[in-house]
């Protein structure tokens, strides 16, 4: 494993920005859609979601197709830490206060189920999947840590307080630890359950021209269709662009540097995670909203020189999550004016069991059965929260902003990132490149580039 990583740092240098699940397998290809398709139910999107769901609509007996724009869990999946857990932070207290307890309970069995449906899926699957505990920490906010034991109590969560932390080169306030939870590579892991799977490559969907959906090389008619595409495609229903934005965060993979047995994450969205992928140190962190100015591998790599200064920067790497107004993931009916679109976004950093809750859940949903936790995840909840009108300041200053270049998505001025070379926009969350490639959407077509002021 580790060999295949040394490998690519002789290749391309000791701070190649790759991450280690790209050097670790080669997915399957699969060949472009070139011609007109019919289809019962219409996937957009290979990332993990859509391919959860071409697996689980097939074992159905459900005629559906994946179409993915490059290339399968190219995007988010490629870049995630990995970690199975029904432990997202201290999500259930804020569950609490916004829809109550029993809301709180619907999340974690939830995330619970997915948790043990990747403990029975990777059982016979070499995946380098290993039970392990997760642990949320606070480095000086006990209230917060005992305000989420107490609801973990009322919904009969099976944690365990804590106010130390062997692993870690720090003293904490107290910590909420959930036993046997999960790690693994999901690259491997796709690789073993989609080879048999219909799916198509570079095949991007432009637009829907009333009767079905535009591609590069015909059109496809579908009965339902989900739209698993990280940040849904679809501007003109659903209100996504302001019930999400979309946050980055840094990793470094650390050699030499002492090992964790857990996986752990500090409370505070700024913070550290640490988690270990065979001898290498997965330390986290640095995030910042697409299109500020953040910590990125800046504070990665000070807190690497202060805590680990023996140790080597193997690999390192950035990723893109899509954040909701309330930390609950959107999952369901993409709008209230379109009945037979359904979406999986909104993940909140926490996409692998939610991954999975999204594929039981859509899977029911598209088949017309009744599940216990639409209520919870339906995209047409409640918009009036905080973070929505943080999203429209945002948005708005942005669209005033005189400078170019502009986003093609909805014309919002791009701001240059230093550390990773690319214009971002704040937004919505579209990356591109010093040249114009597309890096993230939700735009969908390139940058055109007149200047490269920074």
């Amino acid at each position: 494993m580790l060999s295949l990583i040394f490998l690519h740092i002789l290749m391309f240098g000791d701070n190649m920005i790759n991450s280690i699940w790209n050097t670790s397998v080669d997915l399957p290809r699969f060949e472009q859609l070139k011609h007109d398709l019919k289809t019962d139910v219409l996937i957009i999107g290979g990332g993990l979601t859509g391919v959860l769901l071409a697996l689980k609509l097939k074992e159905l007996g459900v005629q559906y197709t994946l179409v993915e724009a490059n290339t399968i869990c190219s995007g988010v999946t490629l870049n995630t830490t990995a970690k199975i857990t029904s432990q997202h932070s201290l999500i259930y207290s804020k569950i609490n206060k916004s829809f109550g307890a029993e809301m709180a309970e619907m999340y974690y069995k939830s995330n619970e189920e997915a948790l043990k449906e990747f403990k029975i899926r990777c059982k016979n699957i070499d995946c380098d999947f290993l039970e392990k505990d997760a642990i949320v920490y606070s480095l000086n906010r006990s209230d917060k840590i005992n305000e989420e034991c107490e609801v973990l109590k009322r919904i009969n969560a099976d944690f365990e307080f804590i106010n130390k932390i062997e692993d870690l080169p720090f003293s904490i306030a107290g910590a909420v630890k959930f036993k046997n939870q999960a790690q693994f590579n999901p690259l491997k892991f796709v690789s073993a359950i989609v080879k048999d799977l219909k799916i198509y490559e570079k095949t991007k969907v432009y637009s829907f021209d009333g009767e079905g959906y535009v591609i590069n090389g015909g059109k496809i008619t579908a009965n339902k269709t989900i739209v698993a595409t990280h940040f849904p495609i679809f501007n003109k229903f659903g209100f996504y662009p302001l019930k999400l934005y979309q946050d980055r965060s840094y990793v470094l993979a650390l050699q030499n540097a002492k090992k964790v047995d857990g996986m752990y994450i500090d409370e505070n969205p700024t913070g550290l995670s640490f988690r270990m992928y065979d001898d290498l140190l997965l330390l986290g962190g640095g995030a910042h909203r697409t299109g500020k100015e953040g910590g990125n591998w800046k504070e990665l790599n000070k807190f690497k020189n202060r805590f680990y200064p023996s140790s080597k920067e193997v690999t390192r790497w950035a990723t893109q999550d899509c954040m909701s107004l309330d930390s609950i993931p959107y999952i369901g009916q993409y709008s209230k004016t379109a009945p037979d679109i359904f979406v999986a976004t909104g993940y909140n950093k926490w996409g692998m069991t939610s991954s999975m809750v999204a594929a039981n859940l859509l899977c029911d949903l598209v088949m017309g059965n009744d599940n216990q936790y639409s209520g919870l995840y339906s995209p047409s909840r409640k918009l009036f929260q905080p973070q929505l009108f943080t999203n429209i300041i945002e948005s708005t200053i942005n669209l005033l902003n005189p400078t170019t270049p502009r986003c093609p998505h909805l014309g919002c001025a791009l701001k240059w990132n230093n550390a990773e070379k690319s214009w971002d926009c704040p937004c919505h969350g579209s990356r591109f490149s010093e040249n114009g490639k597309l890096l993230d959407n939700p735009s969908t077509g390139d940058l055109k580039i007149k200047h490269r002021n920074h």
